[in-house]
């Protein structure tokens, strides 16, 4: 039996579950954009965390026949979540947890920050049963047809930025569920390389486009065609940042999890499975008979009983997600609550006193440095949600109780 949709179409080749939520003029434009596009296989999904992006619109599922948008899928190449319970409970904690968010910032480096080692067993960096991977993604680097289009670059760094968190809108949270069981949260994504690789492919996809002459409405759109050698290198580099925006997760959990231990000073273990998602990235999947690319920008992969993750911002609730399997969204849901400011506005609108006061309980930064990313510049939580019942259930509610950022 098909799924009851709740999607508007008041865009032509664009499918809209926004239920009552504003959506920024700019936005409509980036999405009117994109569905005019001739790569385009089918209509746009727009997600109820939509906002303003680079060429493509934060919040959007975009089907495209034998061709990527680089720019669609973004620079910050496999950025994603992940979320794991313990078989600790509220009660297990202590009551202050600055000593916990201590210990974690000194055992994962945020910011700009880096590891001074890369990341190997013998540093106390790695868990042996990741290690293989790490020495999976060294083995293929070197031959990387992308890199001939980076020019110089800091590889020592990368490897060094393995198990690291980044800026921005990146964080790790502890979590408390309704029934104060206690998860581990995070997200980040593939770092420098995957900000480099999008970014050369974003601008050879511009050059190739104005040698053609594609008469694009926005030149952030450019694409590369299937079956050219740009495209492959592209697809190429895509793939393996997307594994190393993966494995960064996978690693700094060992470390937000050994950290945990420390600062406790007791056993934790882990309760079911790990659930690590991307949310910006591309892969050939088939909908409606047919295989075509996928890209989410901001977006969640929902097949039927598939776990994902939909944060809220540093103040506001959480949500584990099981994939309802919609097949006119493309399978797919939103990645969070959605900025409903820029950063540049949110620095203008609210002083330290408002983040303080909308992070109260919550063992954090409350600093002029992440003022941008106070609960008030994001979308409510609870409405975004509602608006994607149709594409999500959710498994578990989460707020958190420390909150780490870069």
């Amino acid at each position: 039996m098909k799924t009851k949709t709740n999607y508007r179409e008041i865009l032509p080749d664009a499918r809209l579950w926004t239920g009552d939520l504003e959506i920024e003029g700019e936005a409509i434009e980036q999405i009117r954009n994109v569905s005019m596009l001739p790569i385009l296989a089918g209509p746009v999904a727009v997600m109820p965390d939509v906002h303003l992006g680079r060429g493509a619109t934060v919040g959007t599922v975009i089907p495209t026949r034998a061709a990527i948008v680089p720019a669609a899928v973004g620079v910050d190449i496999g950025c994603g979540m992940l979320a794991v319970k313990t078989n600790l409970v509220a009660g297990d904690l202590p009551h202050n947890l600055h000593g916990v968010r201590s210990q974690v910032e000194r055992d994962v480096p945020v910011g700009f920050g880096f590891h001074k080692h890369p990341v190997e067993p013998k540093h106390g960096l790695v868990a042996p049963k990741l290690d293989k991977r790490v020495r999976d993604l060294e083995t293929r680097y070197p031959k990387l047809r992308i890199l001939e289009w980076m020019g110089r670059f800091d590889e020592g760094r990368m490897w060094r930025q393995l198990g690291s968190l980044g800026g921005g809108n990146h964080f790790i949270e502890i979590c408390l569920d309704t029934n104060g069981a206690v998860w581990i949260m995070l997200h980040s994504g593939s770092r420098n390389v995957g900000n480099t690789i999008g970014t050369v492919a974003i601008e050879r996809a511009k050059r190739i486009a104005k040698e053609v002459d594609r008469g694009l409405p926005d030149r952030e759109l450019a694409w590369l065609d299937e079956g050219t050698a740009e495209f492959e290198a592209y697809v190429e580099g895509l793939g393996w940042a997307q594994e190393y925006a993966s494995l960064n997760r996978d690693l700094m959990l060992y470390l937000v999890h050994r950290a945990l231990e420390k600062a406790l000073d007791r056993k934790v273990e882990f309760v079911g499975e790990v659930t690590n998602c991307h949310h910006n990235y591309a892969r050939v999947e088939e909908h409606f008979g047919e295989n075509v690319w996928i890209t989410r920008k901001g977006a969640v992969s929902a097949r039927s009983g598939e776990l994902g993750i939909i944060p809220g911002s540093m103040g506001a609730k959480s949500f584990i997600v099981r994939g309802k399997g919609n097949a006119d969204s493309y399978c797919s849901c939103s990645h969070g609550a959605g900025r409903r400011m820029s950063r540049t506005a949110a620095r203008k609108r609210f002083t330290r006193d408002d983040l303080e006061a909308q992070t109260k309980g919550v063992e954090c930064r409350k600093d002029q440095g992440v003022i941008d990313e106070i609960p008030s510049a994001y979308k409510d939580i609870d409405k975004v949600m509602a608006a994607q019942s149709d594409l999500v259930e959710i498994v578990a509610t989460l707020k958190q109780i420390l909150c780490v950022k870069g």
